[in-house]
């Protein structure tokens, strides 16, 4: 069994996971709700599945709105459900 030294533990430190999704809400305070779709194959039947999941993301400046495609970045807990920041705003939603 090899043992983890502090040198690889310090290495891990600082990565975040993000995501990239669509903004679903923007209507709380200094909070967006961002869907998070990813396609997985169905193991017995093969047919490709959309699945998503729905991320809270705080948002300082409320720059995103509704249809927004934006990134967000892991960060510490912020609330009871926010554990994530609005990183950047890829493409604005389109005025239909």
């Amino acid at each position: 069994m090899a043992e983890t030294t502090t040198q690889e533990v310090d290495s891990k430190r600082g990565l975040r996971k993000t995501r990239t999704g669509v903004v679903l809400s923007s209507k709380m305070a200094k909070t967006i709700v961002v869907r998070v779709s990813r396609r997985t194959v169905h193991p017995k039947y093969r047919k490709v599945l959309t699945r998503w999941k729905n991320y809270y993301a705080h948002d300082e400046n409320n720059e995103a709105k509704a249809g927004d495609r934006v990134e967000i970045v892991e960060t510490r807990p912020l609330s009871k459900l926010k554990r994530w920041r609005l990183k950047t705003i890829l493409q604005q939603a389109s005025k239909a």
